[in-house]
């Protein structure tokens, strides 16, 4: 065929079998993010695998190792015969946690709701109802809380019986305090208690807290792994363990048995004549250690919610009050050591006497008197002992009161220990000499009026009294306290002589009558003192006439002293103790069979015609 065009497939334009412009933008693109994308992962891989391996190896690590706290078993404290007074014990908290319970559960297609009823069941069970109901443990292994306190306090043995059966409850340790005695020596002791934000047992008041370092000791520790998610220790996983050291024991020169016997007598005789407060101290009449400490307001440290501030006080070192006549020891010592008078010395005694802008009147009325420096004590004169003071002079006075401790904390080796108020003698106005004399215008505590008697049954040498006889160490060996040094108040001879005059203060021969004879023991020589003090009225600041404290110190027996005994009673309803000191004396004197005096005190003159 001429002249006719070819047939067959079209022909193509130029340049149509090659993609577009745009599309090979795109895929330029593309490839340069998919290189920097690789170039950025590179980079982050030599970052973890170079830069940070070491940190978050750290962290690693640290997700499934756990440091472990041992702790340090406190010291126990004991009286003086090995009788515990305060010791620890090991318990547990245990502990769930009701969405994990619930989870585990649900994975092994178990009913959760059932598993915590077996689980509070079994709790109940073994603590008892009356620490924790079913219901209440159910209650709580309901919430969405992710832990929860199902016990705070339960023995070891509990802890292991409940599980056994169920393992996923975890037990922490814990510590108790216990104090056998319950109110025994309580405001001496004090009380420890569990610190969850230390894991520890913290002493909190008292000799606890006062010897907590001593008595805590020092807590270990080691590293463990854990298992992921768990508290559980991995098998063999324990390390660089430091061991806890247990806490030294403190060994009290207290006696429990009289201990209890004095808190008994003196809480009874307060609240039968409807004091405020009262306190009791017996020290050892040559080593002043303190044989029993007692307050009437006290508590028990096993149920510390009952207690109030007021009752976690001690009194008997930490309150201090005006003394009365059981300061009359003061003139009458310094009088007989520097030969003012002797104790046949006759003094004529008017009805009163003015000294500056007062006027003192003794606690009986009368008329011109002649008493005999004995009788000055034993009848308890305040005039006399004014008029034998202005004899001895004020600076021979202060001295004695400075030589007897008063004004100065004893360090017995308790918290809250008041030094008592002397006022110096650049600040005494007119009429202070007569009343510091008699007892008013000064204070002091019923450890510190004591231990001015303990002078004198020692035969003028004053042992700072102290209540810790000595540590134990966690072996068991004992280290004894040292004894403080004696202070020489007077001549052996003059605290003799001081000494057989207050015996008279307790004969009851009409005419002849001291004031305290119902602290007069059958077959036993007594010297004693009674006291009486008018309190200040805070209203007016002045001395109230209708409030007083009222004090008895007595020394057991007077020929051969074992016992110093000092009593002091807020504003009772009777205006002697020395009933009181008859009683806890009679106790002394049976319980460590103390020999009997060689024969009755004999009968002194007090009244002259």
């Amino acid at each position: 065929m001429t002249g006719g065009r070819r047939s067959g497939v079209p022909r193509h334009r130029r340049g149509s079998g090659s993609p577009s412009a745009a599309l090979r933008n795109r895929l330029a693109l593309g490839r340069i993010t998919l290189v920097l994308a690789l170039v950025a992962a590179g980079l982050k891989l030599v970052e973890v695998q170079g830069l940070q391996a070491a940190e978050l190896s750290a962290q690693a690590t640290s997700q499934r190792t756990t440091v472990q706290t041992l702790p340090a078993q406190r010291g126990t404290i004991t009286d003086r015969n090995g009788t515990p007074l305060a010791l620890s014990v090991a318990a547990e908290a245990l502990y769930a946690q009701p969405k994990r319970i619930t989870a585990e559960q649900r994975a092994v297609r178990a009913d959760p709701d059932a598993h915590k009823q077996a689980m509070a069941r079994r709790v109940a069970a073994v603590l008892g109802s009356s620490v924790v109901s079913e219901q209440e443990l159910l209650s709580r292994l309901r919430s969405e809380a992710t832990t929860v306190l199902l016990a705070p306090l339960v023995t070891p043995a509990q802890a292991r019986a409940i599980q056994r059966d169920f393992p996923e409850i975890s037990a922490e340790h814990r510590e108790i305090r216990q104090y056998p005695g319950g109110e025994l020596a309580a405001n001496v002791l004090g009380v420890a208690n569990w610190r969850a934000d230390e894991r520890k047992v913290r002493g909190l008041v008292g000799l606890e807290n006062y010897a907590d370092t001593l008595l805590a000791g020092r807590d270990g520790r080691r590293v463990v792994d854990t298992a992921e998610g768990s508290d559980a220790v991995i098998p063999g996983s324990e390390r660089a363990e430091t061991p806890p050291v247990p806490g030294s024991g403190l060994e009290l020169t207290l006696d429990s048995d009289l201990q209890f016997t004095v808190a008994q007598m003196l809480g009874d005789y307060a609240r039968k004549y409807h004091a405020k407060g009262a306190s009791a101290v017996v020290l050892d009449a040559r080593t002043a250690e303190v044989y029993a400490m007692a307050n009437d307001i006290t508590f028990d440290p096993n149920d510390l919610a009952t207690a109030t501030p007021e009752m976690l006080g001690n009194p008997a070192v930490s309150t201090p009050f005006e003394p009365g006549s059981v300061n009359k020891l003061v003139t009458a010592a310094a009088a007989i050591e520097n030969g003012v008078v002797t104790p046949d010395t006759v003094l004529h005694v008017p009805g009163e006497l003015r000294v500056a802008d007062r006027t003192v009147r003794d606690a009986w009325l009368h008329g011109s008197v002649n008493l005999t420096f004995t009788g000055v004590l034993a009848r308890s004169s305040n005039v006399g002992i004014l008029l034998t003071a202005q004899r001895l002079g004020p600076e021979r006075f202060v001295d004695m009161l400075t030589r007897m401790g008063l004004g100065q904390r004893t360090n017995v080796g308790l918290p809250g220990e008041s030094a008592g108020q002397v006022p110096p003698r650049d600040r005494w106005s007119g009429s202070t000499f007569a009343n510091l004399p008699i007892g008013q215008g000064l204070s002091m505590t019923v450890l510190q009026m004591a231990g001015m008697y303990q002078a004198i049954a020692n035969d003028g040498v004053r042992i700072p009294p102290r209540i810790v006889s000595a540590e134990i160490a966690p072996d068991g060996s004992r280290t004894a306290t040292p004894r403080p040094a004696g202070v020489r108040v007077v001549s052996a001879q003059t605290a003799r002589t001081v000494r057989d005059m207050l015996r008279a203060v307790v004969q009851n021969e009409p005419g002849q009558r001291g004031t305290g004879p119902e602290a007069a023991l059958d077959g036993y020589q007594i010297a004693a003192k009674t006291g009486t003090a008018q309190q200040v009225n805070p209203s007016c600041g002045c001395y109230s006439n209708s409030n007083y404290w009222i004090t008895f110190a007595g020394i057991l027996p007077a020929d051969a002293p074992r016992f110093v005994v000092g009593i002091m009673l807020d504003n009772p309803a009777v205006g002697s103790a020395a009933p009181l000191f008859h009683d806890i004396a009679s106790y002394l004197a049976g319980r460590y069979q103390i020999p009997l005096s060689p024969g009755p005190s004999p009968l002194t003159t007090l009244t002259l015609p």
